[in-house]
């Protein structure tokens, strides 16, 4: 995010103060390691994965704007740290790691954020298997309290942007192909914006919206819900 989304991260800060919290920032922090785990690379997965669980050994929440961060971290590390020497350390992190969306609405019972938001937008990526199972349902609570924001409906709940498990690494011609179809579905019933609340997902839309050449934005969930305060 820092270097592809600063200004998510930014918005992400100043909704987390907006609800009067005070934030940290680890400056050394770096990668989950969600990357390596999904290629396979599990040895230095967990390489990564132990800097990450010493950084956050506070006793606070870690919001991420990520979901497949979210995931790695609580569904993929048991797999490296459970009974390791760094078990205890890793189930710490484990409790307090959440989701951006997951914890506005499930620890905050934040849902109005006066935020205003001019688009025709569907939901994409919302990333069920990583911000629990109310994703979706969390996220839409937030978007529907965005002043001129419209949310449409895409014709089935079938769609993936083809980024998600390194398929976009793996196999280009499937990955471009999937968010195709989703574009497409997007654009048949009139939307002019992608929202998600997982950075990756958007960077891959991005890609191909911009090759298409498709009169299309992708937005974060943060930078919706960061604009237009009064």
């Amino acid at each position: 995010m820092d270097e592809f989304q600063p200004e998510t991260a930014r918005n992400t800060l100043k909704i987390l103060q907006r609800l009067s919290l005070g934030v940290n920032y680890n400056i050394e922090q770096t990668c989950c390691g969600q990357p390596a785990y999904e290629d396979g690379y599990r040895d230095a997965c967990k390489e990564v994965g132990e800097k990450l669980i010493k950084e956050f050994q506070e006793d606070r929440y870690v919001v991420c704007p990520g979901p497949g961060c979210v995931n790695t971290v609580c569904n993929h590390y048991p797999t490296l740290f459970h009974n390791s020497a760094l078990h205890n350390e890793y189930k710490s992190v484990q409790k307090h790691f959440i989701e951006l969306s997951d914890f506005l609405v499930n620890v905050m019972h934040a849902r109005e954020l006066g935020a205003r938001f001019d688009a025709k937008a569907v939901l994409v990526c919302s990333a069920e298997n990583c911000c629990g199972t109310h994703g979706r349902d969390d996220q839409r609570s937030l978007l529907d309290k965005v002043r001129g924001f419209q949310l449409l409906e895409l014709p089935g709940d079938d769609f993936c942007c083809g980024m998600g498990g390194g398929v976009d690494r793996k196999n280009e011609a499937l990955s471009v192909r999937m968010a195709n179809e989703l574009i497409q579905a997007a654009e048949s019933v009139g939307a002019d914006t992608l929202v998600s609340a997982d950075p990756l997902c958007l960077m891959h839309l991005q890609g191909v919206i911009t090759k298409q050449g498709k009169n299309l934005r992708t937005v974060h969930l943060a930078d919706v819900l960061a604009s237009g305060w009064e």
